[in-house]
């Protein structure tokens, strides 16, 4: 018997590399704790919908075009998410992926972030900056999930390919980037430091 692998749902991980990354992760965690303290419309939105944390994506969501840092950031990503889009099999003939949301995150112990996805969006990912031992992960629903209907549970120790959620860790300096599509969470996050990460979006349109 032949069993196929059909429609898979593909996740891309790495982490910044090269000359100079970690003066800009440096800058960067300077400019993400600057923000916060300067941005009281932020603050006021992430005490109504983010409790224990900070997030811009309210008040400030295209950081880079607000700071050269953040800039520097978006031109690093950009040939990953070209690659992961040639590894998609998008035909993007006459269309341009580009950035077009870019926001900060910074979340204090039992700071969680529940089940969402990014509409009007193509492909979307995260940027991990601080993320002190115990920082919460990346938690990635099974897209199918909701049509299980009457499938049993899976076994113990199962693959990650089989199972309804699968974690991806955060790392400084790590690279996320996944179809917007795909729903995903930030469980509560047991880091007694403060976990600081970079959420972006690209589309086509």
């Amino acid at each position: 018997m032949a069993t196929q692998a059909l429609f898979p749902t593909l996740v891309y991980t790495g982490r910044l590399r090269g000359r100079g990354w970690q003066a800009l992760n440096a800058r960067l965690l300077r400019e993400c704790r600057q923000l916060r303290a300067d941005d009281s419309a932020g603050r006021r939105w992430s005490a109504r919908n983010y409790p224990g944390g900070y997030t811009s994506y309210g008040s400030a969501n295209r950081m880079h075009r607000l700071s050269p840092t953040f800039a520097a950031l978006a031109r690093a990503l950009d040939a990953r998410v070209a690659r992961f889009a040639r590894t998609l099999a998008f035909d993007l003939t006459g269309r341009d992926l580009v950035m077009t949301d870019c926001w900060v995150n910074i979340m204090g112990r039992g700071a969680a972030h529940g089940v969402h996805l990014h509409p009007l969006s193509t492909i979307s990912g995260t940027y991990y900056v601080a993320t002190p031992p115990r920082s919460a992960a990346l938690k990635l629903e099974d897209p199918r999930l909701e049509r299980y209907m009457a499938a049993p549970p899976r076994l113990a120790g199962t693959r990650r390919a089989r199972s309804p959620w699968v974690q991806v860790a955060a790392r400084t300096g790590g690279v996320v980037l996944f179809e917007s599509w795909l729903r995903h969470e930030v469980p509560a996050n047991a880091a007694a430091a403060e976990r600081v990460s970079i959420s972006f979006n690209y589309s086509w349109f």
